[in-house]
């Protein structure tokens, strides 16, 4: 009897042993799964519209990794309804913004004006496809993943439509529109401002009232 008590006990030690490490391994799992979606969390909800930043350029690099975060976006039945413009060329965007400062004067009185992109120093232009009745929803996922991957690298960001509808309507700024090269079909639809932050804005309020259980 005394025998099989050690036997017994031998087993269950021998056991214990063998799924301790499974255990860990487990719990390890667990706590990184929490932290990882911790993170993503974080993000969504530190993400601020920046509107000032620093002159450092951000590398291509670091935008392809944005612009692989956007175009993994969820989009209707996959048609990818989008046509994604990447311009960090100061000749560009100073260029258009020239004739933006000389149809609106106060711009040009500001000091701190160096062009219409909030001075950022990469744009990426969005073009939906008008055929389609979706797209500008597509557009809209592209662009949101773009901004959080961009926060999460610590790259500001701000959804801009007032100097896609400046190109769109002045006669002028149409050499820039042209060199967008949109596909037939497709329309400027917003841009979003890239480059590293050089403010810290604080969160504005939220209306949660909008948002509401149907029983």
């Amino acid at each position: 009897m005394k025998s099989l008590k050690l036997m017994l006990l031998g087993a269950g030690l021998l056991m214990l042993s063998g799924c301790g490490p499974q255990v860990q391994r487990e719990s390890e799992s667990t706590a990184t799964e929490k932290s990882d979606s911790e993170a993503v969390i974080e993000t969504i909800m530190s993400r601020r519209s920046i509107r000032k930043y620093k002159p450092e350029a951000v590398n291509r690099d670091t935008m392809k990794v944005i612009l692989d975060c956007g175009i993994n976006a969820p989009n209707g039945q996959n048609k990818q309804s989008w046509a994604v413009r990447v311009v960090d060329n100061p000749e560009f965007l100073n260029g258009v913004s020239e004739i933006f400062k000389q149809k609106n004067p106060k711009a040009a009185e500001d000091p701190d004006f160096k062009n219409m992109f909030r001075n950022a120093p990469t744009v990426v232009f969005i073009g939906n496809d008008t055929s389609y009745d979706c797209s500008q929803i597509d557009c809209g996922l592209l662009g949101e993943n773009m901004v959080l991957a961009a926060w999460s690298m610590g790259i500001g960001s701000c959804c801009l439509a007032s100097p896609t509808r400046f190109m769109a309507d002045t006669p002028e700024a149409a050499e820039y529109l042209k060199r967008l090269e949109l596909p037939e079909g497709y329309k400027l639809l917003y841009c979003i401002a890239f480059g590293y932050p050089d403010e810290a804005p604080a969160a504005k309020p939220r209306d949660a009232a909008k948002v509401k259980y149907i029983d």
